[in-house]
């Protein structure tokens, strides 16, 4: 592939897809949150853009962020303000990573980890 055949894209993309937002609306949403569409969702309006619509689609199963932003080819960035906003209208679910009260307790995996050990 020369040099003139690659795809380059510009920095208005961006801008228009977030209607010039850098951030998004809330602060919750990072790149191990888990979107899935609402259920029942309200119907999108005409005014949605070819990204919203594919990423609501996409998450008719449950998706991460990360995941939505490679299959969408945009910047995770991007991704976090369209989900965002699919949020607050009330078409997208976001769901955080696991609770830290859930997680195991760091010590308590290194003891079995080094009890693991000494049976080897």
């Amino acid at each position: 592939m020369s040099g003139q055949d690659e795809y380059q894209d510009s920095a208005l993309r961006p801008y228009v897809l977030t209607g010039g937002r850098a951030r998004p609306s809330r602060n919750t949403i990072g790149v191990d949150t888990l979107l899935v569409m609402a259920d029942p969702g309200p119907p999108l309006p005409v005014s949605a853009s070819r990204q919203e619509r594919a990423l609501l689609r996409m998450c008719a199963r449950l998706l991460s962020l990360v995941e939505a932003a490679a299959h969408l080819e945009l910047p995770v960035s991007i991704v976090t303000i369209l989900a965002s906003d699919l949020v607050d209208s009330g078409h997208l679910t976001a769901r955080s990573g696991i609770p830290e009260a859930t997680r195991p307790d760091q010590e308590l995996l290194q003891e079995v980890l080094d009890g693991l050990r000494r049976l080897l």
